[in-house]
């Protein structure tokens, strides 16, 4: 198989295995994350071990990715270079955690929950595309 076809099987292989584990981790159902916010009724401490195993691995996956002198498919590794912090990154993150803490969804689960369409869930993706689009408006 030609490279130029396999970067997209490998994307579409990794994002299916993010969407797995999303999944089996049971991050597609908002009352995990709404109940990981609960501190004070019926704390699920189950979001908490997901993210911690995601930090884990792609502590170490790094590490091993980076000793190669360029990715697999690409000439070179894509990495950011700016280590500031500015009001655009600050805003977008509050905005994407006050969006996840209301809905119980961020991008990913919510991609993966389309095939149990709920109100909450169209207007989480209503909002999201929102977002893009006056971001996207606005020049940011």
């Amino acid at each position: 198989m030609k490279a130029a076809m396999l970067k997209p099987v490998a994307g579409y292989l990794a994002g299916l295995l993010f969407g797995l584990g999303l999944a089996l981790g049971g991050m597609t159902d908002p009352g995990r994350v709404i109940a990981f916010l609960d501190l004070a009724g019926a704390w699920d401490p189950t979001l908490m071990f997901v993210l911690g195993g995601a930090v884990v691995t792609t502590f170490i996956g790094y590490r091993w990715v980076l000793r190669r002198t360029a990715p697999l498919f690409a000439g070179a590794f894509q990495l950011p270079t700016r280590r500031d912090l500015d009001a655009k990154l600050l805003g977008g993150a509050a905005l994407f955690g006050i969006g996840w803490g209301l809905s119980g969804y961020c991008p990913g689960p919510a991609v993966a929950s389309l095939s149990g369409v709920s109100l909450p869930l169209v207007a989480m993706l209503a909002a999201m595309v929102a977002g893009w689009w006056l971001a996207r408006r606005l020049g940011h």
